[in-house]
């Protein structure tokens, strides 16, 4: 699968994109490609630098230097919106949902936000159907308030996907995760992707699920990339193994 997936278009490119807080620099010339139908994690230590690549690639954050290219697009320094109308959708660390409204209208507000008009895929024709996708329908009519953490995370990949995305920006979908909802979380990411097409990039510290199921791993630390490999390779990189839970990476490649 993940030959066959390699020879997609490239939907994203990052070449040498650092970001500098002051006297910080956060990302340290990040050259990275996404290509159409890859399913693509990142890891890496706290402070590694991965929220903040993951802000300049939706355009929450523009990089100090570097270039962002999205379909042959130059988009480096655009805002998220032009980010988002160019099929590139994100969660957050913490979920960002409306909590005064139901579970159906928050995704509404996803569809409205993307006009209606980009193609959909038949998943994700209206709230209803979204919310089968990532198994919510059950509490469409409740307020985002009243569902379990978890189940907000969930739902704020919902309001994701209401706007068709191409490519989908996971930050940490499984924190503070029961260990079977991190398994049920990480089968519904690789279902996103195997059913709708989807480009995905996942960020997560629960390495050993997500080394089970993504194909290509990149390594950030100290706000540089150390590795880009498959999961298999980069569980026996040195320099990963030393710079980033040692005993961890090497349970994930056993």
């Amino acid at each position: 699968m993940a030959e066959r997936r390699a020879e997609g278009t490239v939907l994203l490119e990052a070449s040498a994109v650092t970001v500098r807080f002051g006297g910080l620099t956060a990302v340290d010339e990040v050259s990275a490609q996404f290509r159409a139908g890859e399913l693509v994690g990142i890891i890496g230590p706290n402070g590694a630098g991965k929220t903040t690549f993951f802000n300049a690639l939706s355009g929450v954050t523009a990089p100090t230097a570097g270039e962002l290219i999205v379909e042959g697009r130059r988009m480096t320094g655009a805002r998220p919106d032009r980010y988002a109308r160019h099929g590139i959708a994100r969660t957050f660390q913490t979920p960002r949902v409306f909590a005064g409204l139901t579970v159906a209208a928050n995704v509404d507000f996803g569809l409205q936000f993307a006009g209606r008009k980009r193609e959909a895929p038949r998943l994700l024709q209206d709230a209803a159907s979204v919310l089968r996708v990532i198994g919510l329908a059950d509490q469409a009519a409740l307020p985002a308030a009243a569902i379990t953490p978890s189940q907000q995370r969930l739902l704020e990949i919902g309001m994701a996907l209401a706007t068709r995305p191409k490519l989908l920006l996971l930050d940490e979908v499984a924190a503070g995760l029961t260990e079977s909802e991190v398994e049920n979380t990480a089968r519904l990411i690789r279902s996103l992707r195997d059913d709708l097409g989807l480009t995905v990039i996942w960020i997560e510290h629960a390495v050993t699920t997500l080394m089970r199921y993504v194909e290509r791993v990149l390594v950030l630390h100290q706000g540089r990339k150390i590795a880009d490999a498959a999961p298999a390779e980069v569980v026996r990189n040195a320099e990963v193994v030393e710079a980033y839970l040692g005993d961890e990476m090497a349970e994930a490649g056993g």
